[in-house]
């Protein structure tokens, strides 16, 4: 029942936000492709850039789970180092365990992965890591932790299921799916990474609460 209450909640956020979350959001957003609720189908007045902006902020926090602190952290950080703000961003979340552990498929979801990292079933280079947020560096190896792998979660994943309903594998990743090792073998770049996002937009609204 936790489950399926799980997936109704996500498949709402799907359609209000105008992405699919997840693969089964995807399929139920393919079907009802317009926003949640008896109101769902009107024609909404124009939004202002300020609600615009606000959208696209929490699409881009949905995609990768995180709370609202840590996407601020995030923009701080991005502003500091050189470049274009908004791709920076989403270069430094691509770079979170659990993200990785999404795109190299050991999970389905997000949440998914999240739960496995913080379930210490995720190593990093031999050693468990149990924080989501934890940044991979080029190089680094992550895998499964031995014992987990006899989990049926992971048995699954070793077939390659979930690699199959997800986005194909990012040319940064190195994934051997039937061992359940992924290395990140470089920095990933903005057009490269499979997340939905005006990435200005979402500057444009840190920006404006500087």
């Amino acid at each position: 029942m936790a489950n399926h209450n799980r997936t109704r909640r996500t498949v709402r956020q799907s359609r209000a936000l105008g992405i699919a979350l997840t693969p089964k959001a995807e399929k139920y957003f393919e079907r009802r492709p317009y926003g949640p609720g008896q109101h769902g189908r009107a024609r909404k007045k124009q939004d202002s850039n300020y609600a615009v902006q606000l959208r696209e902020k929490q699409r881009l926090r949905a995609q990768y789970n995180i709370r609202e602190a840590q996407m601020r952290r995030v923009y701080l950080e991005a502003k500091r180092i050189e470049g274009q703000t908004g791709k920076n961003m989403i270069e430094i979340l691509e770079t979170r365990l659990d993200a990785l552990v999404l795109r190299a498929g050991f999970a389905r979801t997000i949440a998914q992965a999240r739960q496995a990292v913080v379930h210490r079933h995720i190593m990093v280079d031999g050693v468990r890591v149990d924080r989501p947020s934890f940044k991979v560096k080029p190089g680094q190896l992550i895998h499964v932790h031995p014992k987990s792998e006899k989990m049926t979660p992971f048995q699954v994943a070793a077939t390659g299921e979930h690699q199959a309903v997800l986005p194909d594998t990012p040319a940064y990743l190195n994934v051997e799916i039937e061992k359940l090792h992924a290395k990140l073998e470089r920095a990933p770049k903005r057009e490269e990474i499979p997340v939905t996002c005006e990435e200005q937009l979402v500057v444009e609204y840190y920006s404006r609460l500087a």
